[in-house]
């Protein structure tokens, strides 16, 4: 990059007379360049100090030299100083206005203060001091890119290319353009078409790494990055491609290594920060992230894309307020951004409730904000809103127990409106009702093909049980990670596709296997899920409850549910038709294993107290249900209580503070009672279950694969039945075993169970000895599995 910084447009560096400093008769010209030469070589070599204190030497003789100035204000940049050394560089333009470089270097600074409009300028004047000049058209390019200008940016690009064909910074910016305006394939001809580099060189395998990625080949894009890292090891932009290359397939960590090995060799390189930041806030590793995108902002502090990341980070931390904030700084700076328009509204649904949180305020404010952006995409934004569907979803609502038919029926005809209007833009043919060749074919449409609950409780009994001389079974697996489960699923399956595809390339490539029967196994928890079912992509689509709430789509047209997991009258909570499968609606085999049994000391728990053990995510304990543990405690006195940490330690934190509030006003010490402990793995939670006397379910969002747990090991549960199938997953198991004595009606009789079951070891015992002999009937159940393949037969006639 220096060579971009120091360029070599007209009116670069001139040496003038400038007064020796020693006297000692040494020609002044000789001294000026023998300096500036000195400097330019620790310039160029990386050696930063060195130069600066060359120029400073040179300063120091003649404050107003303009090499020394110019080039001090590029170190400025370099560092992050932007406005310093914009102030520099001005400076050097107040004494020599021809000197085409500075002017470019200008621009950058001012650029990296987000002050795109006087960069352009400053590119311009560059150009019209020295029209061929090919760095200030490739960074006019980027400048006008982010203005929102992709035409002029293309031209920019293209005025490029054609003084210097093999320019690799022009070539990848007008691919850039040209996926701005929404053309891909266009991009990939494009890049055929362009000037051909020297066949072999690091830049050659670099834009053919870029063609690659462009198209989607993602292991022919890696071969071709690392190639070319193989010939330039100092080449930082292939770095960060290979790195995004490796996340989008599912390689985190080794993308993480490409963006650390980019940023040693240019600290300041802004993508690198900024994709880094957004992988580790993928990963969940967001107190990492947020250094990150606060290094991006102080280098672009105008970034739109940074505030609404760092916003996203915010938003699953918790952190309500600050990540509105975010959002509305992001629209401040591009009022037609629809992702972080989108996420304002999503957000005013916290992930986490605080101490000073209104859940019931902020159902409000999210239902006036949906008003709002059902209004703020019209005619024109609306042809945008299929980037933003799926980004951020309002699966926090679930987490309240109340009918959210209502609100999510308009989300859900938001989403069918604005993915509707892309996929009329497209050409898809999609065709009707296929002839019945006496095979159904039903699609499994998922972001879940691996060992996770959604997979354990729903999918995996139909891959192992469906009828295959009924039925046959398309996967789509939207992810990448893999393990013996997904091994399962591909071997069982008809056709199994699976990778990081573009939204048009699986609407495509469902449309093509012609499905009887779509199944979007959950909705609300992936962002390519819910895009697909918003569109209308088979003749019969069915949602089921990976994520127990309605989907609100008109595009789904049943949902299946279990019979001993609703209430009477659930219809009403759906805007999809009802369909209940029988007992608990699932083929469910055991965890089995041998469970391993943790060391209770070093976790910090006290092996002599009674022991409640709490298994649900943070954000899964409502605020007004905390006061239920310090009850439990009042009551009893000696017990813990075990929660756990999971990836985002600060949800956790924020439930201890909350529960540490309500316990000091019961007077208790919250030290003596409660304990975070690090999230377990199977066999190590099995273990955990052994030494625990009772399973505390969680109140309103219940736990299903938990629960199931804690029957295989004979744990008694205690769960209060909910309103809504969300809320009785735990008692539809307890009631299908006949145990309807551990499902309370209401949160004191949560609280008086809890108590007598420790209190009372005889009872305690019986409960187990039930468990144990009561429980194989839950697993594997065929009942769900007939049902399953009457419905899929009935409404595929």
């Amino acid at each position: 990059m220096l060579g971009r910084l120091f360029g070599s447009g007209k009116g670069a560096a001139k040496k003038r007379p400038t007064p020796s400093p020693s006297g000692a008769g040494e020609d002044p010209l000789v001294w000026v360049s023998r300096k500036l030469d000195a400097a330019l070589q620790h310039h160029q070599a990386g050696r930063l100090p060195e130069a600066e204190a060359v120029y400073r030497e040179m300063l120091a003789v003649d404050p107003e030299n303009i090499d020394a100035l110019h080039f001090l204000g590029v170190i400025s940049h370099q560092r992050g100083e932007h406005g310093r050394a914009a102030e520099l560089i001005s400076r050097a333009l107040s004494r020599n206005p021809s000197n085409a470089p500075a002017h470019n270097n200008l621009g950058n600074a001012l650029g990296a203060q987000g002050k795109l409009n006087e960069a352009v300028v400053s590119y311009l004047n560059a150009l019209a001091l020295d029209p061929d000049y090919v760095d200030a058209l490739v960074n006019l390019g980027a400048a006008l890119r982010a203005q929102g200008k992709p035409d002029r940016a293309l031209a920019c690009y293209q005025r490029a290319l054609a003084l210097a064909p093999v320019a690799p910074a022009a070539r990848a910016g007008l691919h850039d353009a040209l996926r701005d305006q929404g053309d891909v394939g266009k991009a990939a001809v494009r890049h055929d078409k362009a000037p051909t580099l020297e066949s072999g060189s690091c830049e050659w395998h670099f834009d053919q790494g870029n063609s690659h990625k462009d198209q989607a080949q993602w292991d022919e894009a890696v071969a071709s990055y690392e190639k070319a890292l193989s010939l330039a090891p100092d080449f930082s932009p292939a770095y960060v491609n290979l790195g995004n290359v490796l996340n989008v397939q599912g390689k985190p960590d080794q993308a993480i290594a490409c963006y650390r090995k980019a940023l040693v060799i240019e600290p300041d390189l802004l993508e690198a920060h900024y994709n880094l930041a957004d992988v580790l806030r993928d990963q969940n590793r967001l107190n990492e992230a947020i250094p990150c995108y606060e290094k991006v902002l102080a280098l672009r502090p105008d970034l739109p894309d940074a505030h609404y990341g760092l916003g996203h980070v915010f938003r699953n931390q918790g952190r309500l307020n600050e990540g509105l904030a975010c959002n509305k700084k992001a629209l401040s700076l591009d009022p037609e951004y629809v992702e972080a328009r989108w996420a304002f509204a999503m957000s005013q649904i916290p992930k986490m409730y605080g101490t000073d949180a209104d859940p019931m305020s902020c159902r409000t404010a999210f239902a006036g904000q949906l008003d709002e952006l059902e209004r703020w995409f019209d005619g024109t934004r609306s042809a945008q809103g299929f980037k933003a569907v799926g980004t951020q979803q309002p699966f926090p609502l679930a987490y309240q127990e109340e009918n959210n038919r209502s609100l999510l029926k308009r989300y859900g005809d938001l989403c069918a409106r604005l993915m509707g209007e892309w996929f009329g833009r497209q050409g898809f043919v999609v065709p009707g009702r296929r002839s019945s060749d006496g095979v159904i074919r039903v699609g499994i449409a998922s972001q879940y093909f691996w060992n996770h609950s959604v997979w354990k409780a729903i999918v995996k009994g139909w891959f192992e049980k469906i009828d295959r001389e009924r039925f046959a079974l398309y996967a789509f697996y939207f992810g990448v990670r893999q393990d013996e489960e997904t091994v399962l699923a591909r071997s069982s399956a008809m056709r199994f596709e699976q990778g990081a595809k573009p939204l048009r390339q699986w609407v495509q490539g469902i449309i093509d296997q012609q499905m009887d029967v779509l199944i979007y196994p959950e909705i609300g928890m992936d962002p390519m899920s819910i895009k697909l079912a918003s569109l209308r992509l088979a003749p019969v689509q069915v949602a089921t409850w990976g994520h127990p709430e309605t989907t609100g789509l008109p595009t789904i047209d049943y949902y299946l549910s279990a019979e001993d997991m609703e209430p009477p009258g659930a219809q009403e909570n759906y805007t999809e038709r009802l369909i209940t499968l029988p007992h608990l609606g699932c083929f469910y085999r055991p965890w089995g294993g041998e469970a391993i049994h943790p060391d209770l000391g070093k976790l910090g728990i006290d092996p002599r107290s009674p022991l409640f053990l709490c298994p649900g995510m943070p954000f899964k304990y409502a605020p007004q249900h905390d006061w239920v543990i310090a009850e439990i405690a009042r009551r009893l006195g000696r017990c813990q209580f075990i929660f756990f940490i999971p990836e985002v330690s600060n949800l956790a934190e924020k439930l201890r503070q909350r529960l540490e509030a309500v316990f000091t006003r019961y007077g208790l010490n919250i030290d003596e009672h409660v304990i975070f402990i690090p999230w377990l793995n199977g066999p190590a939670f099995d273990g955990l279950l052994d030494r625990a006397d009772v399973f505390l379910d969680t109140i309103g969002f219940s736990g299903f694969n938990t629960a199931m747990q804690a029957v295989e090991r004979g744990t008694p549960i205690v769960t209060r039945e909910g309103r809504f199938l969300r809320g009785r997953l735990a008692s539809g198991i307890l009631k299908r075993m006949g145990l309807q004595e551990l499902v309370a009606g209401s949160e004191e009789d949560y609280v008086s169970l809890a108590v007598k079951l420790i209190r009372d070891g005889e009872y305690r015992g019986r409960v187990r000895k039930r468990i144990e002999a009561e429980r194989p009937v839950l697993f594997e159940d065929m009942a769900p599995i007939r049902a399953l393949e009457n419905f899929l037969a009935e409404v595929a006639k």
